[in-house]
């Protein structure tokens, strides 16, 4: 029997017992009193089991919520980890990228400043090549129109033509 029904029935007998007259004690049935008391003893210990139970089951259910709250806090933070190492990932990425960007641009600035040293250097050496080439030739027309007018003073009264009219 519950113990709230066992102490509600022994203030029933409480209530249905006779006082004595100019006191404040009552007349109570002994038999049915200790038979009320001695049920309340067998059902203490019973309501006090179903209490520990009780706060047995409520435990386990925290422990159970702690348990998961600890693997739901766990999985976040291997998650946000994650998300932390792919973004780092990224920002590495993306840093070695403009790195390589700028050491690129940087080789293609060298390869065309030396591209344009060599194309220079090979035009200055065919502007000289030509220039000595002309010299040769301009040595060459010169040589042969003094050979021309050394030949030509004797020859030229036989070489210019006859006008015919005079």
């Amino acid at each position: 029997m519950d113990i709230l029904q066992l102490i509600d029935r022994l203030e029933e007998l409480f209530n249905e017992s006779k006082s004595i007259p100019l006191t404040r004690n009552v007349m109570v049935d002994e038999d049915r009193m200790l038979d009320i008391i001695d049920q309340m003893r067998i059902a203490i210990p019973e309501e006090v089991k179903k209490a520990q139970q009780l706060l047995g089951q409520r435990d386990r259910v925290l422990a159970q919520a702690q348990e998961e709250a600890n693997r739901t806090i766990e999985i976040a933070r291997q998650k946000s980890d994650q998300l932390v190492g792919k973004d780092m990932v990224m920002q590495e990425a993306q840093r070695r990228a403009d790195q390589m960007l700028v050491q690129a641009r940087a080789e293609a600035d060298t390869i065309r400043a030396d591209a344009d040293d060599y194309v220079i250097d090979s035009l200055t050496q065919l502007q000289a090549e030509l220039e000595r080439i002309s010299n040769q030739v301009n040595n060459g027309i010169r040589s042969v129109q003094d050979d021309r007018s050394r030949r030509t003073p004797a020859s030229s009264t036989l070489s210019q033509p006859v006008d015919k009219e005079s």
